[in-house]
């Protein structure tokens, strides 16, 4: 049954992204329609549509879905393999999931998503930046190495739902060149390499240009 998914601007909703991963992943017959983001809680469009007055937002065969993470859950219900089949690296991959969800704010307020920055290292990485950067390494190369020997995405050879509530974090390491572990920038050429990731760049890349937003309203 064909479904709608609500996306903001993808070259600047890292939110969007992530359940738009899941979706495409899943492989769910929906039909994604963008909003425009205004920036600074100004997107009145969205207001009107969504529950909880933010992207993305799914409905699919009778279901409406918000939040990026239920999304997520939503559509690994369709398709089981976008979780670990081993209980424990399950669990693993939920925590660390939910972890991403709930935290990394350092990261995100000082390195916004932005796919037309060009890559630049930040100019001032330290105090609570420093402790978030170093935490998100240990956390992405603790699941990469889980076997002992670091897997292409996070919890095996094909993305899981973790894979895509971190690809945004992948495109932040790159943009602004985040010091990582070797295996986690592995992990990070590998993802930004990925198909669907290539697809959401070029069509960040066709949105109209007046949708671009300047620093100050992101």
């Amino acid at each position: 049954m064909t479904g709608t998914l609500l996306i903001g601007s993808r070259r600047y909703s890292s939110w969007s992204l992530r359940g738009w991963l899941a979706v495409r992943l899943a492989g769910l017959d929906v039909t994604d329609e963008v909003i425009a983001l205004k920036g600074g809680g100004r997107t009145t469009e969205i207001h009107v549509r969504s529950p909880n007055r933010l992207v993305p937002y799914l409905v699919h065969d009778g279901a409406q879905v918000w939040e990026s993470l239920a999304i997520c859950e939503y559509c690994a219900e369709i398709a089981p393999a976008l979780w670990p089949e081993d209980r424990i690296a399950r669990a693993h991959a939920r925590s660390i999931s939910a972890q991403m969800a709930a935290g990394f704010r350092p990261i995100r307020q000082a390195c916004p998503m932005d796919l037309e920055r060009a890559p630049a290292p930040l100019s001032e990485t330290g105090g609570e930046l420093a402790k978030d950067i170093a935490l998100l390494s240990e956390t992405l190369k603790n699941a990469l190495m889980r076997s002992g020997q670091a897997t292409r995405y996070l919890f095996g050879e094909d993305p899981t739902i973790a894979d895509c509530m971190y690809a945004p974090i992948a495109i932040r390491i790159h943009l602004y060149q985040l010091a990582v572990d070797d295996v986690v920038a592995r992990w990070v050429r590998e993802m930004l390499d990925h198909p669907l990731m290539r697809e959401w760049a070029a069509l960040a890349d066709a949105e109209p240009a007046e949708w671009r937003l300047s620093y100050d309203s992101k």
